[in-house]
């Protein structure tokens, strides 16, 4: 039976760009795989970034290359343009590719000049590029950033974020992560999006993927829930943010907190399908790794749904 939800652990990709430390390709590969152990549906894994601008990923291939696969876990790549794509082939064709591959645009032109150094048209030109070139040897995930809100333009119209997943459901993509990526979204935002996504877009998969730099990231997810949205993407610790060298969100920038995120949907009943006992282990691997403290309220007080 399949679990009423699909959680991405995000931890060794969204989470490890905004990390100054060094981390080892052998701690990655140990982390995916104590991922692996607490059965998540779908780990992103690595990204496909360019070295030169986000180096912490110039291990991509070595990793994918190197983790110990789960059957029924996909395993997810980031590809920001073209070459991005031929890398994730050429791993593929190596025996050791990605499952997924996530393909980036923003909602505003801002963000977009930021992040992927091009405008939003010229990536959406990319874009159409990259799924001609992935065919279908990938799951595609279509990533919308600044769906709720830009710290440069400021409100980001629901209608142009409809816009951006109709033009990825034309181009085949029917997996599209709406992102808060600088955690300007409210339960009444939120749930208002989901709900046109779920009236308009009827065959688009919306994946919630909530930043907590508020504290509204759980309320947020929740209420994407009661809207319809069955897919999130989380990360434990609540670690993340935008890459350490491409700063465009200040203070608290990090993911929903996997450990929390799971406790809240498991208190109210819903199957996340995650072991919790083996997510506790991978919380305490995490803070190893990056030698710290992480913002999960549950890694310290303990899964809080009581039995009978």
């Amino acid at each position: 039976m399949a679990n009423e939800i699909t959680i991405c652990e995000c931890f060794a990709r969204d989470g490890l760009q905004h990390e100054s430390a060094s981390i080892s390709t052998a701690e990655k590969i140990a982390l995916i795989g104590a991922f692996s152990d607490a059965s998540f549906p779908r780990i992103e894994a690595t990204s496909y970034s360019s070295p030169a601008h986000v180096p912490v990923f110039a291990d991509a291939s070595q990793v994918l290359a190197g983790i110990a696969r789960r059957p029924g876990t996909c395993y997810k790549a980031t590809c920001p343009n073209p070459r991005a794509v031929q890398r994730a082939l050429d791993d593929l064709d190596a025996g050791h590719g990605a499952d997924e591959i996530s393909l980036l645009v923003s909602a505003t032109q801002s963000h977009t000049q930021r992040n992927l150094r091009t405008t939003r048209e010229a990536q959406w030109d990319n874009i159409a590029e990259m799924v001609k070139l992935a065919g279908d040897r990938f799951r595609l995930i279509g990533v919308v950033s600044m769906a709720l809100g830009c710290p440069f333009e400021g409100k980001v119209d629901p209608g142009s974020v409809l816009a951006d997943l109709s033009r990825f459901s034309a181009l085949g993509v029917k997996h599209v992560s709406v992102c808060d990526t600088t955690g300007h979204g409210t339960p009444t935002t939120v749930r208002r999006l989901f709900e046109r996504i779920a009236r308009e877009l009827p065959d688009t998969v919306p994946i919630a993927h909530f930043h907590d730099s508020r504290g509204t990231g759980l309320a947020n997810c929740y209420a994407a829930y009661e809207a319809g949205c069955r897919w999130f993407d989380s990360a434990i610790g609540g670690v993340g943010g935008h890459p350490a060298q491409i700063q465009y969100g200040e203070g608290f920038t990090g993911n929903v907190a996997t450990e929390d995120l799971v406790n809240l949907f498991e208190a109210e009943g819903i199957d996340t399908g995650i072991d919790l006992e083996k997510l506790q282990d991978a919380s305490r691997q995490c803070e190893a790794v990056l030698k710290r403290e992480l913002l999960s309220r549950v890694a310290r007080s303990g899964f809080g749904h009581l039995a009978a």
